[in-house]
């Protein structure tokens, strides 16, 4: 099992593990992609990072974990600090090492090993010896069945909830203390994505690892993170608990699709953005 212990929480006074303080990235010299981005992530909690397409939930993922660099694209202000250390010109290798793992947007697999290969590689970095691995490798198939039966099967040729499976176990495989989980629902079918979602709730409470995840689905989001922060056009626009989020008119309206008046249609809510107070 992992090492990490759930603790007793409370939103107030939780620890800060992972702090983003007023972050710009630019990608290319010139594009200026996030503006001011500061948020924290409690130890031991689950913070979800709000929007949608193209409103820097990936963007803010990889300036935490520097994996910018691949793509051209840099913070040129403000700080990221994990347990209190800048780690912003850390190589993403020395973050896995402090306990930081990202799950990459599209379900990352290598599609010519087999599941259990695949999720092997993620304790490629140990050194504690063959039985704490196997003990891993067990409490990753108790937290997904699927992947038990699927063992022996090439990654490649398994559907797309199982390689998002597979994806989350392979990095708890590394005993994370900090998960960066980048849009889990996508193309998934609803009852996946519920599945999904109880098994980080399930890898929180038990195993105390702490998730920031990346996720379009607000709805689900909020209903299973603790904190939340919502962005638009690279910035945040509104963070609080998820409770909170969840009872703001804005947020009922323009991102759960309800209001006073009862769930309202696509066509009534696109045209938010242009009356959208918090962008006034």
């Amino acid at each position: 099992m992992l090492d990490a212990k759930p603790e007793t929480r409370t939103d107030a006074t939780a620890d800060t593990l992972l702090e983003v303080n007023n972050i710009e990235v630019i990608y290319n010299h010139v594009i200026l992609v996030l503006k001011g981005v500061s948020l924290s992530v409690p130890k031991g909690g689950i913070t979800a990072l709000l929007g949608g397409n193209g409103a820097g939930k990936t963007t803010t993922l990889k300036a935490v974990s520097n994996l910018l660099h691949s793509e051209r694209g840099e913070v040129t202000k403000g700080s990221i600090l994990y347990r209190g250390q800048k780690v912003q010109d850390l190589n993403p290798a020395e973050l896995v090492k402090m306990g930081v793992i990202q799950v990459m947007e599209g379900r990352h697999c290598f599609e010519h090993l087999t599941v259990e290969e695949n999720l092997l590689t993620g304790a490629y970095t140990r050194k504690d010896g063959s039985g704490a691995i196997s003990a891993d490798l067990e409490m990753v198939y108790n937290y997904f069945p699927r992947l038990r039966e699927r063992r022996k099967s090439q990654a490649g040729y398994t559907s797309g909830g199982e390689q998002q499976m597979v994806a989350i176990g392979r990095a708890l495989m590394s005993r994370p203390e900090t998960v960066l989980l980048d849009e889990p629902s996508m193309g998934l079918a609803p009852q996946l994505v519920e599945q999904i979602f109880e098994i980080v709730k399930a890898v929180n409470e038990k195993e105390g690892v702490t998730f920031l995840l990346a996720e379009q689905n607000t709805n689900v989001a909020l209903r299973y993170a603790h904190t939340g922060y919502i962005l638009e056009s690279g910035r945040v626009v509104m963070e609080g608990t998820a409770r909170e989020l969840r009872e703001n008119p804005d947020v009922k309206e323009f991102y759960l699709g309800m209001s006073d008046k009862g769930r309202k249609s696509f066509r009534d809510v696109r045209s938010y953005r242009r009356r959208k107070r918090w962008l006034a």
